[in-house]
């Protein structure tokens, strides 16, 4: 039996599955990582939230590197394994995506954005850190440009991309939903994930010591290998492609 057939027989098996995402997926769009060699932070130092937060310096740094694109993530489209991860949402079999990526493919690829959990945020808006208030990120770059120091017009509060960074409390919503979810799941599917972020990495684990079964796909080998009901050593994109036919969806 092929590994598409053995993934897709397990995923026809289970009666709710979750998803979870890391950054394997995203460089099939082109996207660079973050922590591999050539990655994203071997070219620029990440900015402490703590350095954000007390530094404007920092701050204006933080905004020079979202307008100059330097973290490579924007114009990325969804490729073949985000699609194929939408298609299985539209069985309704899947209870949630759990993602630790920033860049809104998910929801590009047609998955409905409450099911999808982002524990690290998301880089394709802003909010003010004290009231929460959203900004698209587009219209604060005309005050970016003038110099300004960008606060929220509600509040004064510091305004920052919604992503988590170095030293910034998890957000204690989306965590609590991803748990939730690995306690109701029968099968977690780990898609792109080196699983040595913590307390991400975690997620997958609580899933498997309450009973699911646990998938783990990645290029690499992840410390959770030897937990894992299945590991493939493979790109995500044509797999899960050959899996959603195999389920003819």
């Amino acid at each position: 039996m092929s590994d598409a057939a053995t993934l897709a027989r397990m995923i026809d098996a289970a009666t709710r599955v979750m998803v979870f995402t890391g950054a394997g997926i995203s460089t099939e769009s082109g996207i660079p990582d973050f922590r591999s060699p050539g990655g994203v932070w071997s070219k620029m130092a990440p900015i402490y939230f703590q350095d954000f937060v007390s530094s404007a310096e920092k701050r204006r740094e933080s905004w020079t590197r979202v307008f100059n694109r330097s973290a490579g993530w924007t114009d990325a489209s969804p490729n073949a394994g985000h699609d194929a991860i939408a298609k299985l949402v539209t069985t309704g079999k899947v209870g949630a995506v759990v993602t630790q990526n920033v860049d809104n493919l998910h929801q590009d690829s047609g998955v409905p954005a409450d099911k999808v959990i982002e524990i690290h945020g998301n880089a394709t808006y802003a909010r003010c850190l004290n009231c929460g208030k959203r900004y698209e990120i587009e219209k604060l770059k005309s005050r970016w440009e003038a110099g300004e120091d960008l606060t929220c017009i509600f509040c004064k509060g510091l305004i920052k991309t919604a992503t988590i960074s170095f030293g910034q409390a998890m957000p204690e919503a989306e965590m609590a939903h991803a748990a939730e979810e690995a306690l109701l799941c029968d099968l977690c599917l780990v898609l792109g994930s080196s699983l040595v972020v913590y307390p991400a990495a975690g997620i997958p684990l609580e899933a498997k010591r309450n009973g699911a079964k646990l998938v783990i796909v990645n290029r690499e080998a992840t410390d959770q290998d030897q937990m894992a009901d299945l590991v493939l050593h493979t790109e995500i994109g044509p797999l899960m492609s050959d899996v959603v036919e195999q389920l003819a969806l």
